[in-house]
């Protein structure tokens, strides 16, 4: 790489600089739905942020992952977060080491957004994400800095013989001084909104790429560390992990072209704002489902004992794919059919579950609307 394509080639790296007079009425913008959302989930209780928080953290752990092509079990990765958090759902399965330790990382980068970030907690939290030093088929440096012994760390699309790379990392004996000044920007730079620090945080990190597997994931990690020492708050009730795998194509083109380009980095800050306003946006969802479910159990805790019940009741207000049905309710239970169509039958005549007038050779349930 002689010629300087890529911006940490440039002289003045990593001084980044970028327009706030282009930047200031959004960044308000976001400042005030942050506010809002905060204040808003401070009237809701303890019980009722932690379970906003559990329905957060999910989503967050799971699109973070799926953006990089890991489809993680939503259940083990629930069940993990609920223990943590002293929640008892009930019928959940047994959680696998892989997960708990990405649940780990997350808990810790928000329960201590506080702390200090050092090389030590990013080497904790890489082999919290591959406990046996594998990713995938292969095995992987874990908590250390990537060495370049495979060759250098590139990002490329395009099949075999044909690929395109869109970016190539610093060299790994590059890593070890870059991450020195990253650490000390990130620990000691407090003249900064720290929105707009998560912001450049996260272009930074990722444009360093010093781990060999896993820096997409801890990049939007620390992004979550930053926005949570931005709220005041070591609860997530916002996930812009969700938002960018929504937005999977133009985050990787706007990366791309900013990666390639000068240091005047407005035009990614301005690109992460949007997103980060469209997640807290749709936080409103998430709220919306925990006080339904909040006000489900509240009518109706005392009638229901059937843990079977409980554990399918659940799935529908979570948002159930397609339509529940005698059979899928069996499945999901691990019950015979004439047991599922007792459990219905009792749900129906509690005034919780009706037929639904939707065709088909099967009878379908639904909850029944308030």
């Amino acid at each position: 790489m002689n010629r300087k394509i890529y911006i940490y080639q440039q002289e003045n790296w990593p001084n980044f600089t970028w327009d706030i007079n282009k930047l200031s009425d959004l960044l308000a913008e976001v400042r005030n739905k942050q506010g809002r959302l905060i204040g808003k989930m401070e009237t809701l209780g303890f019980h009722l942020q932690n379970e906003a928080f559990l329905e957060t953290l999910t989503v967050d752990i799971l699109k973070s992952n799926e953006i990089e092509g890991v489809i993680l079990n939503k259940e083990e990765v629930r069940s993990s977060i609920a223990r943590r958090l002293g929640i008892d759902l009930g019928g959940l399965p047994p959680i696998n080491r892989n997960i708990e330790g990405i649940v780990d990382m997350m808990f810790d980068t928000t329960k201590n957004f506080e702390k200090l970030l050092t090389k030590k907690r990013l080497f904790d939290w890489h082999y919290a994400m591959f406990p046996m030093g594998r990713s995938g088929m292969y095995e992987i440096i874990v908590g250390k800095w990537r060495d370049d012994s495979t060759g250098p760390m590139q990002v490329v699309s395009g099949a075999m013989g044909k690929e395109k790379v869109h970016y190539e990392a610093p060299p790994a004996k590059m890593i070890d001084n870059e991450m020195n000044r990253f650490l000390d920007w990130f620990n000691n730079k407090t003249d900064i909104d720290l929105v707009l620090k998560a912001s450049i945080a996260h272009l930074w990190f990722v444009t360093l790429h010093p781990l060999e597997d896993g820096n997409g994931r801890i990049t939007r990690a620390i992004t979550d560390m930053l926005l949570a020492r931005s709220d005041g708050l070591p609860q997530r009730f916002y996930s812009i992990s969700s938002q960018i795998q929504k937005e999977r194509k133009s985050y990787y083109n706007i990366l791309e072209k900013t990666q390639k380009g000068n240091l005047d980095i407005t035009e990614w800050i301005n690109w992460f704002l949007n997103t980060l306003q469209k997640a807290i946006a749709n936080s409103e969802d998430t709220l919306s489902l925990v006080i339904k479910k909040h006000k489900f159990w509240n009518t109706y805790g005392t009638e229901i004992k059937n843990e079977r019940q409980k554990k399918i009741l659940n799935k529908l207000l979570d948002g159930f794919t397609g339509y529940l049905t005698t059979s899928k309710w069996a499945k999901i239970a691990k019950c015979s059919q004439d047991t599922a169509l007792r459990d219905i039958q009792d749900l129906i005549d509690k005034g919780i579950l009706i037929k639904s007038n939707s065709g088909g050779r099967s009878t379908k349930y639904e909850l029944k609307k308030e």
